[in-house]
């Protein structure tokens, strides 16, 4: 059963993959912050409509959450721009692995260290050795 979120991660990656150079394109005609604008418009559609209909929650105690808990929405403007303007100028391939080191780095010190919730698990060398890894091969892409 775990290697069905396994795949659905893999499956994820390579769906940022497509909308990175997908959306790099889209910038080139319409703007690099429209291209942001429109991707979080039509998500914004889109889930509206699945919450609509599926939608099981209490949207409405999104007040209620601790303040932290809303940056989400942030990080994800800030993650979709930033691809939406790099991909152009260092290509689909080098930006996702810069994400992919970015994501190992933060994930390890969030872990680390506990914070937000997660499960504390210290930094090894096995962990700082896949960095190293992952910087060596975003070196070698380039």
């Amino acid at each position: 059963m775990r290697y069905i979120f396994y795949v659905l991660a893999l499956l994820a990656g390579a769906a940022l993959s497509f909308e990175g150079a997908i959306y790099a394109e889209l910038g080139k005609t319409i703007g690099q912050l429209e291209t942001s604008f429109y991707n979080f418009f039509m998500g914004s559609i889109i889930m509206g409509l699945l919450w609509l209909f599926f939608g099981k929650g209490k949207l409405s105690y999104a007040v209620e959450a601790p303040k932290w808990t809303l940056l989400g929405g942030l990080l994800g403007v800030v993650y979709l721009t930033a691809i939406v303007v790099s991909v152009p100028f260092v290509g689909v391939g080098i930006s996702m692995v810069a994400v992919i080191i970015g994501q190992l780095i933060m994930s390890m010190i969030i872990e680390h260290f506990g914070w937000l919730g997660s499960k504390k698990t210290k930094i090894n060398k096995e962990k700082i050795f896949a960095v190293l890894s992952m910087i060596i091969a975003l070196i070698l892409i380039n």
